[in-house]
């Protein structure tokens, strides 16, 4: 029997991955899941955002340890996804065992990038990912980033699948999004990844979004989706334009730059150090950060 209510939903945080003198910086993710815990619905680790190419496998254990052990300090039991990528399905195999023993409820998959594999490889690949690990699977169709895109009809094969449980949805096609939230099953969960259309997503039918905006603002997030489920679509349209402006700071330039900018403006991490080939954000962009920021 399928669940009719997604376990994924609502306003996940795929949060930054902060750096200090090029070494992870646990004071800083201590800080941010002490403060994000109450505030977002799961929490998303080393992935586009969390600059989850970046970090080695020993970071990505250190990163997944400290925030479950700060999630417990603070008495939550907010879920956690792990980012996980790669081009070749045996080398992503090997990754899904390696992070087996992470405590987190599943990971987020990406597309293979740069490879561009046929919507049989697509699925020959999540399927053997799948079969590797009992945990659940929250697919990334991003094409923009991979070079191919998830039909709907490979991602809804896929979905037949008891730990493929949703996705990640950056298809840039709002027909195709669309399309799939009419089509998918019971239990199966679309989370929009534009953050510029979160509230048109919900409108559409979406079950949430993995929102890298909601760092700076996740109580006006949880009260979008709040509104959204009891259909109260003017008073979320009358919010949203409180933050409609922080997407387009955000996205201005290769994310996380501004982003992490912001955060250390505010206060949430010690530095706004990236690993290259990411840079800071422009001169000009920072000055409309901050004028943002106050």
């Amino acid at each position: 029997m399928t669940n009719p209510h997604p376990r994924y939903q609502g306003v996940w945080l795929p949060l930054v991955s902060p750096f200090k003198d090029d070494a992870l910086d646990e004071t800083s993710v201590r800080r941010m899941v002490a403060h994000y815990a109450g505030q977002v619905d799961g929490i998303i680790l080393a992935a586009t955002t969390g600059e989850g190419m970046a970090l080695s496998r020993d970071e990505t254990r250190n990163l997944a340890e400290w925030t479950a052990e700060e999630l417990a300090a603070q008495g939550r039991a907010t879920p956690v996804l792990i980012g996980l990528c790669g081009a070749v399905t045996a080398n992503v195999v090997e990754a899904v065992g390696g992070a087996e023993d992470l405590p987190a409820a599943g990971y987020l998959i990406a597309c293979p990038y740069y490879v561009r594999p046929t919507q049989e490889g697509l699925r020959l690949h999540f399927e053997a990912i799948a079969e590797a690990t009992a945990r659940d699977i929250l697919v990334y169709n991003i094409p923009y980033r991979t070079g191919v895109n998830m039909t709907n009809d490979t991602l809804l094969r896929l979905a037949e699948r008891p730990n493929i449980v949703g996705v990640k949805d950056c298809c840039a096609d709002p027909a195709q999004s669309r399309d799939l939230i009419a089509r998918k099953p019971d239990g199966f969960s679309v989370l929009c990844s534009e953050d510029a259309s979160f509230l048109t997503a919900l409108r559409d039918g979406a079950d949430g979004g993995v929102v890298a905006s909601a760092h700076l603002r996740p109580e006006v997030f949880r009260i979008l989706y709040r509104l959204a489920q009891d259909r109260r679509w003017t008073e979320a349209e009358r919010l949203w334009t409180t933050i409609a402006a922080i997407p387009d700071l955000l996205f201005a330039e290769p994310s996380p730059s501004a982003l992490k900018h912001a955060l250390w403006r505010l206060g949430e991490i010690d530095t706004p150090d990236l690993r290259l080939p990411m840079t800071p954000p422009s001169e000009g962009l920072v000055e409309r950060l901050d004028e943002f920021l106050g």
